[in-house]
């Protein structure tokens, strides 16, 4: 269960009455996205370095293919330097980790000290997005053209080994398009699917087998 929290966009931190719900939020605007959570009463994010490579093969994958899921209103003229560092550079990986850290380390202390209750963690969303404004005044790499935004909320996990606490699963097809990578447009996409979904089932499973 997660509710709005603070929202880091564009230098600014903004508080709950500011803040959208997190499905508002990313179905509002372009871009990769990862999800996690705090764990231990907050020590720690969980799978953060794991989310952090997948955020960034994320980013690289929609440049490469289909830049119109990271900028908004993108016409089919692309700045030419808009290239991704190629895979084997090690550049790119560490250049977004640490875009993203920075983004989070200015929000995340503020909903540590103004909201967490007994029992609760947060939950994290980091959003890297292309800033179509700034395409034409790139001059050195596709990092300039890029903006970090980060959305904690409340969450309270579900406790492990309770019966009816765990995720009942539905697999149905066909895949979704660039699997490989998390967009927020999928967000919006996806709200047709859960018709397909059973009452007793709380997570649907995208498969070319299904």
């Amino acid at each position: 269960m997660t509710s709005a929290g603070f929202l880091y966009s564009k230098g600014i931190v903004f508080y709950p009455a500011d803040t959208p719900s997190i499905s508002t939020f990313l179905e509002s605007n372009p871009g990769a996205y990862t999800t996690t959570r705090t764990h231990n009463n907050s020590a720690s994010l969980l799978f953060w370095d794991r989310h952090l490579q997948r955020l960034s093969n994320s980013v690289k994958i929609l440049l490469t293919s289909n830049p119109q899921f990271l900028f908004k209103s993108l016409n089919s003229t692309i700045n030419p330097l808009l290239i991704p560092p190629p895979p084997s550079n090690p550049m790119w990986e560490s250049t977004i980790k640490s875009l993203v850290n920075e983004s989070v380390n200015k929000v995340l202390p503020v909903a540590l000290r103004e909201t967490r209750n007994e029992g609760e963690e947060l939950a994290v969303t980091a959003l890297v997005t292309g800033n179509t404004e700034k395409l034409g005044e790139v001059k050195r790499n596709v990092f300039e053209a890029l903006d970090v935004h980060v959305h904690v909320g409340s969450h309270v996990p579900h406790v492990f080994g309770v019966k009816g606490n765990g995720a009942r699963v539905a697999v149905v097809g066909p895949g979704r398009n660039i699997a490989e990578a998390k967009y927020s447009d999928w967000v919006r996409l996806r709200k047709s699917l859960e018709k397909l979904r059973p009452p007793t089932v709380t997570e649907l499973l995208l498969s070319n087998d299904g």
